[in-house]
Order: C-alpha cells, then sequence, then structure tokens
C-alpha cells in the first residue's frame, strides 16, 4: 500500500470515529437546556429530571473503566458500531417517549454507547499515528470535546424555541444512521483482540466505586454535603475504589491497569487534565445559570453568547495540535493557562451591570487558553506510555476526566448555593431595604461570583503542576529508558 493511500484511510478513518464522537458529546450537552420544559410535559421536580444528566455521568463512570477489556476482546469495527447503535435505540426512544421513566432509559442506553466512543477514538490515534503526528490527531478529538458542547446550548435554544424539544433527537437519528453506513462501508479493524479473562470482581468493585462517588458529588448541589445520602455514597464509593485499586495493582490481568502511573508525565498530564476538566465543566454550569437566572437572558442568547468563543476553539485545537507535535506539551500548557486564569479571575466580581460584551469576550479568551491544553496534555500522558498500556492508558485518561467533571460541577453548585445563602442573610441583617426578587438576585449573583473564586484557585493550582510537568525531552528519555 502507497504511503497517499495509506493517508487517505486514515483521513477516511479518523473523519468517521470524529463524526461519532461529535454526535456522543452533543446528545450528552444538548438537552440541559431542555430541563425547564420536560419538567412542566412530565409535571415532575427538578430533582428528578437532574437524573437525566446525572443518570448519564454515572453510566459513563461506570463503563468506562471496562472500555481497557472491551478494546482488547472487540474489534475497532465491532465496537463502534455496537456503540453507535446503542446511540441510535436511546435516541428513538427519547424522541417518542411517553414518560419521564421511558426517556431515562433512553438516556441511560445512549450514555452507554457514548462510554466506549471516546476511549475507542483515542486508542485508534495512538495505533494508527506515529508518535510526531499525534498532536494533530489529538487536536481534532479536542475541537469534538470542547466545540460540541458549546454549540450545544445554541442549537438547542433555536430548536426548543421553533419546534417541540422532541425535535432535538429526531433531528439527530438520520445523523447517526449516517455515521453507522459510513462505520459499514468505511471502518476497519486496526487493533489486535486477544481473549483476556473478564475480572467480575473488579467490574463490581467499579461500578460499585465509581457509581457511588460520581452520585454523591453529583448529589451534593442539591442535596447539601451534611446530607445522609450524600455521605453515605461518597463513604461507599471511597471504600470500593480503594479495594478497586488495590485489586488491580495486584492482579496478573488487571480490569484498569493503575501501573500508567508509575509514569512520571502520564501522572502530570492526568493531574493538570483534572484541574482543567473541572474549570471547563463549571464554568459550561455556572455561565449560563448566571445569564438566565441573574440576569434574565434567554437560552438562545446565552447559546449565542458562548459560540463565537466555540467557532475559535474549533479553529485553534488541530492548530494546538500541530504545535504540539513541534514544541511539547509544557509550553503549550503554561500559554493556556495564562488565558484561563485571568479569563476566570474577571468573572470573581460579577454584578447586574457586567455587560454581555465583557462576558463574550472573556468567553472566547477562556477558550482560546482551553484549546492550547485540553488535547496536547492528554496526547502528551498517552505518549508516554508503552504501546501495550495504550488500551489501558487511554480508559484511565477517560475515566478521570469524567470523574473530574462530576466532582467540579458539584464543588462549584455547592459553593454557589451556600455563598447565595450567607449573603441572602448578611443583606436580611443589615435591614436591605431591597425587594424580595432584587435580594435573591444579589444574592446569587455573588454566589456565582464565590465559586469563580474557587475555580481561579483550581487555575492556579494546574499552572504550578505544569511548571514541575517534565519538558519534551525529559519525557522521551523516560519513555525510552522505561
Amino acid at each position: 500500500m502507497d504511503q497517499s493511500n495509506q493517508q487517505v484511510k486514515r483521513g477516511l478513518l479518523l473523519f468517521v470515529l470524529l463524526l461519532g464522537s461529535f454526535l456522543s458529546v452533543l446528545n450528552q450537552t444538548i438537552l440541559n437546556v431542555a430541563l425547564p420544559d420536560l419538567m412542566k410535559e412530565f409535571a415532575i421536580s427538578a430533582t428528578t429530571v437532574q437524573w437525566l444528566s446525572t443518570g448519564f455521568m454515572l453510566v459513563n463512570g461506570i463503563l468506562i473503566p471496562a472500555t481497557a477489556f472491551l478494546m482488547k476482546r472487540f474489534t475497532t469495527r465491532q465496537l463502534f458500531i455496537s456503540s453507535m447503535l446503542l446511540l441510535l435505540v436511546g435516541t428513538l426512544l427519547n424522541a417518542i417517549a411517553p414518560n419521564f421513566p421511558i426517556l431515562l432509559t433512553g438516556r441511560l442506553i445512549q450514555a452507554a454507547g457514548a462510554g466506549i466512543i471516546m476511549p475507542l477514538l483515542m486508542m485508534v490515534v495512538l495505533v494508527v499515528f506515529p508518535e510526531e503526528g499525534r498532536g494533530t490527531a489529538m487536536g481534532m478529538i479536542g475541537l469534538v470535546i470542547v466545540f460540541a458542547p458549546a454549540i450545544g446550548p445554541t442549537l438547542a435554544g433555536l430548536i426548543i424555541e421553533h419546534f417541540s424539544w422532541r425535535w432535538l433527537f429526531f433531528g439527530m437519528l438520520p445523523l447517526v444512521a449516517i455515521v453507522i453506513a459510513f462505520a459499514f462501508k468505511y471502518l476497519v479493524n486496526v487493533s489486535e483482540t486477544s481473549k483476556p479473562t473478564l475480572d467480575f470482581t473488579s467490574i463490581l468493585l467499579s461500578t460499585i466505586g465509581f457509581g457511588g462517588v460520581l452520585y454523591g458529588f453529583s448529589s451534593a448541589g442539591s442535596k447539601g454535603w451534611g446530607s445522609t445520602v450524600v455521605l453515605t455514597f461518597l463513604a461507599i464509593g471511597v471504600i470500593f475504589l480503594i479495594l478497586f485499586c488495590w485489586r488491580q495493582l495486584t492482579s496478573k490481568e488487571p480490569l484498569l491497569n493503575l501501573r500508567v502511573f508509575s509514569n512520571k508525565m502520564f501522572t502530570m498530564s492526568s493531574i493538570i487534565s483534572i484541574l482543567v476538566t473541572m474549570i471547563m465543566y463549571s464554568d459550561m454550569i455556572l455561565l449560563p445559570i448566571y445569564l438566565q437566572s441573574s440576569r434574565g437572558f434567554t437560552v438562545l442568547d446565552t447559546g449565542l453568547l458562548l459560540l463565537p468563543g466555540a467557532l475559535l476553539n474549533a479553529l485553534m485545537s488541530p492548530i494546538s495540535g500541530r504545535l504540539f507535535d513541534k514544541f511539547g506539551a509544557k509550553p503549550l500548557a503554561i500559554i493556556g493557562l495564562i488565558f484561563i486564569i485571568p479569563a476566570i479571575w474577571g468573572v470573581t466580581d460579577l454584578s447586574e451591570t457586567t455587560t454581555y460584551t465583557y462576558l463574550m469576550w472573556r468567553t472566547i479568551i477562556l477558550r482560546i487558553g482551553i484549546s492550547f491544553l485540553t488535547m496536547p496534555i492528554n496526547a502528551a500522558g498517552l505518549n508516554a506510555l508503552p504501546k501495550q498500556l495504550n488500551a489501558h492508558g487511554s480508559a484511565v485518561t477517560n475515566t478521570v476526566r469524567q470523574v473530574a467533571g462530576a466532582i467540579g460541577t458539584a464543588l462549584v453548585i455547592t459553593i454557589m448555593t451556600n455563598s447565595s445563602t450567607h449573603q441572602a442573610e448578611l443583606l436580611m441583617k443589615s435591614g436591605n431595604v431591597q425587594s424580595k426578587a432584587q435580594l435573591i438576585t444579589e444574592a446569587s449573583i455573588h454566589g456565582t461570583s464565590s465559586a469563580y473564586m474557587f475555580i481561579a484557585i483550581v487555575g492556579i493550582l494546574a499552572l504550578i503542576v505544569t511548571l514541575f510537568m517534565p519538558s519534551k525531552k525529559a519525557a522521551q528519555q523516560e519513555t525510552t529508558s522505561a
């Protein structure tokens, strides 16, 4: 096979996988803005409807650790087509759901499909692309991870304003079907399969461990950290995760090989990835709450504010991938955080007069920073691992990102809620003559600012960790010696 033909096939393979990944990430985030409509239609509370997001995250968090086994046991083609079929069935159920339990069932089936796709995509890049070209390919994955959730609110806002929320899913069905057709025609197997033994004990420990921790953190925002339910689930989750880790370290064929953390570059990149994911997810939830609840902007207004940053991010991700191939992750990560920290600091003192234009420019600066970090950091960590640990490295990377997203979201919602309540009490004690509605708005804005202050501290921590990150040359020497 000549080089150009190989390049075309490689491009086709990546295109099909990226398209499937884009739809799975878009499916994960597009429903968030429709939650108020669903509460009215099915006559359910905010706590109940939140299960559509929490449940999706839980299934993802439970399934991702098992993807290393699945990627060894089944071919690229079998796994990708199966995951897209799950996405198709879940989307169809969501579109026609007559009641909330059916809608939730469809959502969980979607999550099972989405949980497989991203680790599979990363593993394929590691197998198909040489080390010096992986940054560019990972940049394309970064485009999907960041761009899909960023355009979700705008797209959903437009659809809900003119049609029913069901069209979010009816519109998705033909797109998923087209990707499945492409996969049957163009997708080839790139990995070697084997017949590893499935460790059911590890799956049980992983399910209860990750499920408990994710559910505990996800519930903390609504129930509070002192809640018996939250503390019980967190305690159970932590105990089972410790047992899970102990079993992986002592097993000959671990479900998730934690020895990847013996590599310094992989460990450092994982810590930075956790902190940056917390920043990204937190901003995605705090900014819409501030704009819609405290300032009265519509879903569409919020989506349009996020759109320029998302488009710029889409342009920047492949560029940052090429820069990574040339300079390595450390200089890019430092540049990215120099953009991110001021962008977060710029919203630690929000008010009722903070302008829409200011928030748009600040979001653009934040997104530029994120585009320098997301995939270069992941690529640096995965590049540092030997070939036999590719599947495990990919599964670990996606697991920590999913857990970080859940933890970050729960922490900022809790800080925002507690700070809002405290500020409202202070205003009432001071004999403030404002109306109750004004008082609630002011307290809510103060709470959002406090949550952003916490995120700014997370950004500074990420910068400190980045300064200790190995250079490209040092990382290559460590990989060679390993």
